[in-house]
């Protein structure tokens, strides 16, 4: 044995007595819970964010937001503003050189209202100053004379009302029509119900910086969840080509919904343009709420039919959507709400009446499981219904409807993805229900109100109950899912190059795995986001897991050949007999045997990839079609104590079973559930944004409550179906959304179950949980 083999043998083994345990291993690859790079940044405070921004002479924005929900502009007057000192821009609609009208689904809302402000809120004007106090009181100082108009904020009146836009109330219809009009069943239940307005409420609220660049053109840097899309709609308003605008993704500070909406962003660039200077804008709390887009109140009619036995014989429902002053995303988020109106049930028979409407309430949008989330509140308060009537345990009757591969949606589409929505639903059955609290002082903070609340112990009831809630993954009705991602190797290390934004769903970590995993690189980099790179498309409905990150497995792919192509010829075999594990490249035989860091020595390697999914087609006139790529499926049972003299719900426990098609991220994925369940307790329970005759009321975190780490409930993940999507890359599915679809709906059946009372209204009002003695 040589003295170099004597001299680490002896290090070795006294290294073992001294240090004890060996550390962990680091987790590595697909599957492991690998820890996201930018964590320790984040925790300790120093990771950027768009507010965090500066440059040299920078200038800062404020943007003038209407008063009013409906009014007729007489006048704008920027004399005093653009006279105070400090003041170096004030725009208005005038100044808008190119498109000035926007909009993420249809191009109907102006950069700034020029003759009919339709929402509270709306942007009148812009300005820009050398100081943020200077640039608020100018915006302030801009006088502008309105012609108040009655506002139209009931939804249902949209249909007679006098049309709104120019486009008319009605943004989309969709009369969904499956099975026999005659079918009827022999016990009928009929429901209308209430979803009140939820905000994202961003704990981070909006803000951005515009640099003006030497080419005429502008940079915009903000935490947008769709970059690409923004940058063209930015570039038509400024008149120029998209080339010359970019943006670049700063760090996202929370996105439940769509980040940085563009009555932000556009009046910035604007500026910027118009000064010549760097302009900052940092949005108030309160211009948060005023600015950007929520989730769409809704008011749904429903009638079910069963058979004796319970099983659905037909649904019927209406459906009506308050998209608020204009489209957006109304038209995808009716499209979800129709087609999973009747849930993830069997009902041979279905016919729905889906509207989306215009009102002077404040915009709706994409938020989290938008349309999904309404009509599940709605059809498992008709199962709840169903189940009292028929005198059947409210599981039981769902286990006899439920959905499995193999069914037929009420669009006519058959669920061709993994469906085991039986499954979980009898995982959260039969997990063991949390102990009752005990009735001594000690314990009064298990009652509902808290430990300085007013409840006595003998009001509270417990009550159980389930939701069962479904989504679609990435766009659908036809939309065009690519990405677009560039995996580079050199010098051992690899790089991602992916314009897909990081929105707190994990891509970026889901990108470090897959290239650990494909090429056996321990240090992988994601490179920052902008819009010099190829497009990768919107950050919402799993679309980054399968889209983008199928894009970095096939990238990551093509370089392990361009690897192993040397190796494998100088073998004389195939690259397919030779495999990459562990950080070696071993053949089937053995006989070559080399580390991943000496293959790649010397050698810089790169590969772009797409990937892009099965299409899909629109809903046709009687609302049928394939309009979906794939679904996913979650069940919550809820175990709720109700102070049924006061009204005030606690939540004890959320149980969640859930179809993951397979677990890429296990702390991810168990952090994503957990924070979907709990935005959906504050649906259930506290968020409602206010709007009087169409005027947001409380537009701050006091008035609007969200809810916070003492009302989160103990969430138990009981059960995740790893059944591989055999068409989604890693065979995996989107985990964030369906959770916040079937938590309010659970919360509600618990809260049914513990008094008796229907609850049809989301969030749940205290007197709609009072039980008045008999």
């Amino acid at each position: 044995m040589s003295n170099e083999a004597v001299t680490a043998s002896t290090a070795t083994a006294a290294g073992t007595a001294e240090a004890g345990p060996a550390p962990e291993p680091i987790p590595h690859g697909l599957g492991s819970s690998l820890p996201a790079a930018d964590a320790r940044a984040k925790t300790e405070g120093t990771f950027p964010y768009a507010a965090d921004l500066w440059a040299e002479g920078l200038l800062w924005a404020a943007v003038l937001r209407a008063p009013h929900a409906h009014a007729r502009i007489t006048s704008i007057d920027t004399t005093h503003a653009r006279a105070m000192p400090g003041v170096r821009a004030v725009v208005t609609h005038e100044d808008v050189p190119g498109s000035a009208l926007y909009g993420r689904g249809k191009a109907d809302r102006p950069v700034f209202a020029s003759d009919v402000v339709r929402h509270h809120g709306e942007p009148i004007a812009a300005v820009a100053a050398d100081h943020p106090d200077t640039a608020r009181m100018a915006a302030a100082a801009v006088i502008v004379e309105y012609e108040v108009l009655d506002p139209v904020t009931d939804p249902e009146q949209a249909f007679e009302a006098e049309p709104l836009h120019p486009d008319g109330n009605l943004i989309r219809h969709i009369p969904l029509r499956h099975g026999d009009p005659e079918a009827a069943g022999e016990v009928v239940v009929e429901g209308l119900y209430r979803i009140g307005r939820q905000d994202p409420a961003p704990i981070g609220a909006e803000a951005g910086l515009a640099v003006p660049r030497p080419d005429g053109g502008v940079e915009l840097y903000l935490a947008s969840t769709d970059p690409h899309a923004d940058r063209d709609t930015a570039a038509a308003c400024y008149g120029l080509e998209p080339e010359r605008v970019k943006i670049v993704v700063t760090g996202v500070p929370g996105a439940t919904a769509d980040r940085e909406d563009q009555s932000f962003q556009l009046p910035l660039g604007l500026l910027a343009l118009k000064t010549g200077c760097p302009v900052k804008l940092t949005a108030t709390r309160e211009e948060s709420f005023l600015g950007h887009a929520h989730r769409h109140p809704t008011l749904l009619r429903y009638r079910h039919h069963a058979d004796a036995e319970g099983r659905l014989v037909k649904v019927e429902a209406q459906i009506l959507l308050d998209s608020g002053a204009y489209a957006d995303t109304s038209s995808e988020a009716l499209a979800a709400a129709v087609a999973f109106a009747c849930g993830p049930y069997v009902v041979p028979n279905a016919f729905i009446e889906g509207w989306a409407v215009r009102t002077n309430n404040p915009p709706s949008g994409h938020v989290r499981g938008e349309g999904a989330m309404q009509v599940c509140a709605a059809y498992e308060a008709q199962m709840d219904k169903l189940a009292k009537k028929l005198g059947v345990d409210p599981a039981e009757l769902r286990l006899r409807n439920v959905m499995a591969t193999g069914d037929v949606l009420p669009t006519g589409q058959t669920v061709t993805c993994p469906a085991p929505v039986a499954e979980l639903l009898q995982a959260v059955r039969d997990f063991p229900l949390p102990a009752l609290p005990k009735d001594t002082p000690e314990e009064e903070w298990l009652l509902p109100g808290g430990p300085e609340g007013a409840g006595e112990p003998g009001a509270v009831r417990r009550g159980v109950g389930y939701g069962l809630g479904m989504v679609h993954m990435l766009g659908a009705e036809g939309a065009d899912e690519v990405s677009t991602a560039t995996v580079k190797v050199q010098d051992g290390v690899a790089t991602v190059l992916c314009a897909a934004v990081e929105t707190g769903q994990g891509f970026t970590t889901l990108a470090r795995q897959i290239v650990q995993d494909v090429l056996g690189v321990d240090e992988v980099h994601v490179a920052p986001v902008d819009t010099d790179q190829p497009p990768a498309g919107a950050g919402c409905r799993g679309r980054h897991t399968w889209v983008s990150g199928g894009a970095v497995e096939r990238a990551a792919k093509m370089v392990r050949t361009q690897l192993l192509q040397p190796l494998a010829h100088k073998f004389g075999m195939s690259t397919e007999l030779l495999q990459i594990a562990d950080g070696k490249i071993t053949s089937y035989d053995g006989v070559l045997s080399t580390t991943v860091v000496e293959a790649l020595e010397g050698k810089e390697l790169w590969a772009t990839a797409q990937c892009r999914p099965h299409p899909t087609e629109p809903l046709d006139g009687a609302g049928q079609g394939d309009a979906f790529v794939g679904m996913a499926f979650c069940a919550i049972r809820a175990v709720v104590d109700v102070d049924i003299e006061l009204g005030s719900v606690r939540v004890v426990e959320l149980a969640v079973a859930q179809d993951v098609g397979r677990v890429l991220n296990p702390a991810q994925l168990a952090a994503r559930i957990e924070a979907g369940v709990t935005q959906g307790v504050g649906i259930a329970l506290t968020e409602n944004l206010r709007t009087p005759r169409g005027v947001i009321r409380h537009p701050d975190l006091t008035g609007y409550s969200l809810p916070t780490a003492l009302d989160a409930p103990d969430i138990r993940i009981v059960k995740l179906v790893e059944e591989r999507d055999v068409v989604a890359p890693f065979g995996a599915k989107a985990v964030s959304a369906v959770p916040v679809v079937a938590s309010p709906a659970a919360v509600a059946s618990a809260v049914r179950a513990a008094t008796g009372r229907p609850v049809n209204r989301l969030p749940i009002r205290p007197q709609a949980a009072v039980v008045t003695a008999q």
